[in-house]
């Protein structure tokens, strides 16, 4: 099994920033990607950033203001600037990852963060 820690998030102002962090942790030989997906009140979860090993992909309403970094030992941080109010949600970590050369991946998904941005 996966586990997944994450940190960071809170309240912050219009215009400030905030860095999230999750830590991969358990039966895990190799990572396929690493992501941060939100969830708005009232509204489905949507993919935020994504790094994978032909780079980063991020959402359109994100581009340009959030920074997704892989730090290596199964770890990644979402460096998030410029917030605004439709930035609020819980922010989720996903990671796919396979335990063994020749195993099936697996999807883990960390607890949840809130942020919320609000002045």
């Amino acid at each position: 099994q996966v586990q997944l820690v994450e940190s960071g998030g809170g309240l912050a102002q219009p215009g400030e920033s905030l860095i999230l962090s999750c830590a991969a942790s358990g039966s895990i030989f190799s990572i396929h990607s690493m992501a941060w997906y939100r969830q708005a009140p009232g509204k489905q979860r949507e993919l935020v950033a994504a790094i994978r090993s032909d780079g980063a992909h991020y959402a359109d309403p994100v581009k340009g203001r959030f920074t997704i970094r892989d730090n290596a030992k199964n770890t990644v941080d979402l460096q998030m600037n410029s917030l605004k109010p439709e930035d609020t949600a819980v922010y989720y970590c996903n990671v796919v990852s396979q335990p063994g050369p020749t195993a099936r991946y697996v999807e883990a998904w960390g607890q949840g963060t809130l942020v919320t941005i609000s002045s």
